[in-house]
């Protein structure tokens, strides 16, 4: 997941990127025009390329319910499951897959492109109901999260939220979540939706340990089906969720959550998401869930959006998608992450991994995610290899694809650091052939994230 140079947060487990490149390259670039009813917030908008050729779109879609039965082989057909909102998503049209076991909509009526340039320069309401909603409490929650995480909850705010990672003994990243931090004793946890088995195996494994040493820890994993969570993205969010709710959102700032009323059902909205674009994600009662969203639409410049959307969008957003850029093998030092370990966490040394990721952040590590912008060619998708402008093979494109803003092709990766010089030139192999690439930093496309200023 982190969604926010912050937070990549994705689905689930695998990527779009993965089951799009089954198809055989349908997401090749393709010219669209913008309709006039979209404002044109970023100067290149009119230069912008399509994500999914739309005629292409059934493959696509074929190839990424293989993709994921492939991902999520211990997962039954007559086990896939659903959000709250999935009556809505067919009664809207959205084009439904199973997408590792959850049916979601990868997009509606719009094509992909569409929809993403819509968020950019409005506001876009994606479903996200499958992520993991998870409440910890009790006197000792605070040091229970701490203990598998790298994150000072100690001095955190009440009503303030933070990006954490899960990591292993070895400094492995296990899963990226944010956490809010509602009073003493007392979070919210959101973590992804593919890693919900794992996290949950391990919260319940360490609230064990915690209650054999008289530690007092509840951990309560909420239903998708009983509660809903959806994020409202895009420039005009803000103006739009003002319209139904009575507290003023200029005090709400990014990563800060707040439990309120909106359209007449008691949500928490927490000022964050996963486009580098100002927004919002709402948990709401399942029972309120359609109601409100409904509300939410009847707003102008207000539209649903899908995974395909919400893929492009944090791509460009430079954000890491757990199982492709991040996984247990990654340190977050190598993951150009490092601001995720606290200042007070890297003096107590005391989170799992911490020798290791301490040691990488001393002596630097060996390996580095560096964002790639690609010249001529077609896209460099998860799996290509990067290369000296010598041909040496030195790493590999995590995730990759066309951006509709800019209108290129964009990637990111792996090198070797000595080679993650901004400005630097590659080589990314696509098909048997080697293009240019420039590193860059990231995120590609400036983010947007209300701070109050």
């Amino acid at each position: 997941m982190l969604r926010f140079s912050v937070c990549g947060r994705f689905v689930i487990y695998g990527n779009l990127e993965k089951c799009l490149d089954a198809s055989g390259g349908v997401r090749d670039i393709c010219g669209i025009a913008v309709g006039s009813t979209v404002r044109q917030k970023h100067s290149s908008t009119s230069r912008s390329r399509c994500l999914i050729d739309s005629a292409a779109l059934s493959s696509a879609a074929d190839a990424i319910q293989t993709q994921s039965r492939r991902l999520s082989s211990t997962l039954s057909v007559t086990e896939t499951r659903k959000t709250c909102l999935y009556d809505l998503h067919v009664e809207k049209q959205g084009k439904i897959v199973n997408f590792a076991g959850w049916m979601l909509p990868v997009q509606y009526r719009d094509a992909i492109a569409a929809s993403h340039q819509h968020t950019r320069s409005f506001a876009s309401l994606f479903d996200v109901g499958h992520m993991m909603q998870t409440r910890v409490a009790g006197k000792d929650a605070g040091e229970y999260l701490e203990s598998l995480t790298t994150c000072d909850l100690k001095s955190m705010k009440n009503g303030a939220a933070t990006l954490t990672v899960f990591t292993n003994d070895k400094g492995g990243i296990l899963d990226d979540l944010i956490i809010t931090k509602d009073d003493e004793g007392k979070y919210f946890v959101v973590s992804n939706a593919g890693r919900r088995d794992e996290d949950s195996q391990l919260l319940r494994e360490r609230q064990e340990d915690f209650k054999r040493i008289g530690k007092n820890v509840f951990v309560d994993f909420l239903d998708p089906l009983r509660q809903g969570l959806v994020a409202l993205q895009g420039p005009t969010a803000a103006a739009a969720l003002q319209t139904l709710v009575k507290i003023d959102l200029q005090t709400l700032k990014f990563m800060n959550s707040v439990r309120t009323e909106a359209a007449g059902s008691r949500v928490r909205i927490s000022r964050c998401g996963y486009t580098g674009e100002d927004g919002f994600e709402i948990s709401v009662p399942a029972k309120d869930a359609v109601d409100l969203v409904e509300r939410i639409l009847e707003i102008p410049d207000v539209k649903l959006a899908g995974l395909g959307a919400r893929d492009s969008l944090r791509l460009e957003a430079g954000l890491c998608l757990y199982g492709n850029d991040i996984d247990a093998d990654t340190t977050p030092v190598e993951a150009a992450l490092t601001w995720l370990i606290a200042k007070g966490r890297r003096v107590e040394a005391n989170f799992p991994g911490a020798e290791r990721i301490l040691s990488q952040i001393k002596m630097g590590a060996t390996v580095k995610r560096v964002g790639l912008l690609l010249g001529q060619g077609p896209p460099a998708r998860q799996g290509a290899s990067i290369l000296t402008p010598e041909g040496e093979r030195v790493g590999k494109v995590t995730s990759g694809g066309p951006s509709p803003t800019l209108g290129r092709s964009i990637a990111m990766g792996y090198i070797p650091s000595d080679l993650a010089q901004f400005g630097g030139g590659v080589l990314v192999e696509v098909r048997g052939k080697t293009y240019k690439a420039t590193v860059t930093r990231m995120p590609f496309v400036k983010t947007n994230y209300y701070t109050g200023k």
